[in-house]
């Protein structure tokens, strides 16, 4: 799988929210344990979604972005196993940057999120930095970092 055959959209109908989720159950639900009553949140309304699709239109990766009082917050990035380390997740986070890059009300916005503590050194590629300590969230480590 290479970038070129990825097909990152935002998450604008029921079926592409429908494979956020999906995604999303796999991968923190499934994979990593973390309770379905933390995963979805009455956030996931006034987040705007996105979703990568690969060559044959699986869906493969998902994250969302939202404003908050403190600044806009990047979340819920996840990849199926088959489809790490092919460039999705970059994908997905230069598509979120860009989407905020090009909204007037939100560009100007401290962009901030709480990654993982074993994803951190992906973010760092992206230009994003820790800033404090370790936390923990849903039983997973992590920091928070700015972009």
């Amino acid at each position: 799988m290479t970038p070129t055959t990825i097909q990152i959209r935002k998450a604008v109908n029921p079926t592409e929210m429908k494979d956020a989720y999906a995604i999303r159950k796999q991968v923190f639900v499934e994979e990593q344990g973390v309770a379905v009553e933390d995963e979805y949140d009455d956030f996931d309304k006034s987040s705007t979604h996105f979703v990568a699709y690969d060559a044959d239109d699986i869906p493969c990766g998902t994250a969302r972005w939202r404003e908050t009082p403190r600044g806009i917050k990047l979340e819920r990035f996840a990849v199926l196993q088959p489809y790490r380390g092919t460039g999705v997740g970059a994908m997905l986070i230069h598509s979120v940057l860009y989407d905020i890059e090009e909204d007037p009300n939100v560009s100007e916005q401290k962009i901030f999120m709480h990654a993982q503590a074993s994803a951190v050194a992906f973010y760092k590629k992206f230009g994003f930095e820790v800033v404090g300590d370790e936390f923990m969230e849903c039983n997973i480590p992590h920091f928070e970092m700015t972009h």
